[in-house]
């Protein structure tokens, strides 16, 4: 029950800023076009209006652009190229998140942790 009531936190301005300044800045734009800088031209508006329908229920995420990326053997390996507010969301979701569940790890889990993973276990 302690968790909730966890929402907030995602939506939080302050954290959407955060967010923001983690996301690559060269990524490749979503379907809508929309780069890292541009968005950044204009972003105590957008992160207000993104915060907004966030705390409304009225985000949705957009489509996602599919990519190939060749691979040695000739097959080629799909890729997800999502629009840089849901890069936003998902990363301001995932920051709240981890807060949580990183205290349940125990030290010598390495998989899918910050500053961690299989070369350093």
């Amino acid at each position: 029950m302690q968790f909730t009531t966890l929402w907030h936190h995602v939506y939080n301005i302050d954290h959407l800023k955060q967010a923001y300044r983690g996301i690559k800045r060269n990524a490749a734009a979503g379907v809508d076009d929309v780069t890292w800088q541009h968005y950044g031209e204009r972003l105590e508006e957008n992160l207000q209006e993104l915060s907004g329908r966030l705390q409304r229920g009225a985000y949705r995420a957009k489509p996602v652009r599919r990519a190939y990326v060749p691979k040695i053997d000739g097959s080629q390996r799909p890729v997800g190229i999502t629009v840089l507010e849901d890069k936003i969301v998902q990363r301001a979701t995932v920051e709240v998140m981890g807060c949580i569940y990183e205290t349940d790890f125990k030290n010598f889990s390495h998989g899918f942790r910050p500053k961690r993973g299989p070369h350093n276990a």
